[in-house]
């Protein structure tokens, strides 16, 4: 390939469905990803739940809600036309404790205003029809979630982003961005790549990137990471499909529950833990760059003066097993601590601003003659042909293509 006129920087599956639809859209570019691993969907992409999330938790009218509900639909029709695994097997959000009803009812109200299909209102007879070892006083039905592989779905992208004659440059790495009017020079580790222009897909290091090229991001990727264990073989059968809590309405995260998984086995977790390396996977990880960069950001301070003893709460459960089955048997009272064995774990980019709020929606800011996605953690999978199209349309206005 000549020099491009497009660098994307991130093989994830933003990065990829960005790339694809901006090929689909503007044929005659010249496009070039750049991913630092030897193949795509190395990091969040590819130590997710693999969960294809239908939109019921998100403040309605939000891009995360918009998005989702929209990418949910498209993910299920690209999936059947590309022949990629996948089930549409619906889960259940259960309400254990009288506390959590108004929350659950919030639920339901967001998942008609968002235009989910069939989420019902059920009671604990129904419940043990849908999920029969699931314990709990109220709970809600959604249909419309389902399971996938998104590595497997990435991949699917890269293929096509190539038959559309895009490059995709493995184990690049990016080490400086420069405007050197009108193009961008991107350092990397391959030697450096010239462009009109460029979208940070970066994930985990987006906000690095955005520095990098001089914009001036107000808000701080913060990892956390996620453990899993996983049911032993002969236990799967507790779960059918997927079991949730009903969730804390002032974090992003989900609370632990239980996820069928499309390679097979059914994974029991996460937890959320602030993790001090960036793509730091077991718990003795650590960088002293991405801890830093993590504890001395005053948004973190006044999160963690907030929020510490939920904090100390998600590590404690982090190292003790006790504690987390205690957290799961709230849901699966028959679960027994021998029924669970070490899974995976992910990291979550989260981004953070300065106050210590962290960033619900997704957010995709355009600087000149760039385009950063500086906060696209779950349901961003779910939600990445949307997602994709959304940039690519920008891309078009914003870098004249």
């Amino acid at each position: 390939m000549s020099e491009p006129n497009v660098v994307v920087i991130g093989g994830g599956i933003i990065g990829l469905s960005t790339a694809m639809a901006l090929l689909q859209r503007f044929p005659r570019q010249r496009l070039l990803v750049i991913e630092k691993e030897a193949d795509v969907a190395r990091h969040q992409t590819g130590h997710n739940s693999g969960v294809i999330h239908s939109g019921l938790y998100y403040r309605p009218q939000s891009l995360k809600a918009q998005l989702t509900v929209t990418g949910a639909r498209r993910m299920i029709d690209f999936c059947q036309t590309h022949g990629i695994p996948h089930a549409v097997c619906g889960k259940v959000v259960v309400a254990t404790d009288v506390s959590e009803l108004p929350r659950l009812e919030e639920l339901h109200a967001r998942a008609s205003a968002n235009g989910l299909k069939g989420v019902t209102s059920i009671g604990p007879d129904r419940l043990r029809e849908i999920e029969p070892h699931a314990a709990g006083i109220r709970g809600l039905h959604v249909p419309e979630t389902g399971i996938v592989d998104f590595a497997a779905v990435t991949e699917t992208y890269a293929k096509i982003v190539r038959q559309l004659g895009g490059e995709i440059r493995l184990g690049t790495r990016v080490l400086a961005v420069r405007h050197r009017a009108p193009d961008w020079i991107i350092e990397t580790s391959q030697g450096a790549v010239r462009s009109r222009c460029f979208v940070n897909c970066a994930g985990l290091h987006a906000d690095r990137i955005a520095r990098m090229s001089g914009f001036a991001s107000s808000v701080r990727i913060v990892p956390f990471r996620g453990d899993y264990y996983r049911l032993t073989p002969e236990r799967e059968s507790l779960v059918r499909a997927l079991i949730y809590p009903v969730p804390d309405p002032a974090f992003p995260f989900l609370g632990v529950h239980f996820t069928r998984m499309m390679r097979g086995g059914v994974e029991a977790g996460p937890n959320a833990v602030l993790s001090l390396k960036r793509e730091g996977y077991r718990k003795t990880d650590f960088s002293a760059r991405d801890a830093l960069d993590s504890l001395a950001f005053p948004g973190f301070l006044r999160l963690a003066a907030r929020y510490w003893r939920t904090g100390l709460g998600e590590m404690y459960r982090a190292f003790s097993k006790a504690a987390f089955v205690r957290a799961l048997q709230r849901l699966l009272p028959e679960l027994r601590g021998e029924d669970l064995v070490p899974g995976g774990a992910g990291v979550r980019a989260q981004a953070l601003d300065v106050s210590g709020a962290l960033v619900d929606d997704f957010s995709i800011e355009e600087s000149g003659g760039a385009i950063h996605v500086l906060n696209a953690p779950s349901p961003a999978a779910t939600a990445s042909l949307a997602i994709g199209e959304i940039i690519a349309a920008r891309a078009g206005r914003s870098f004249g293509l």
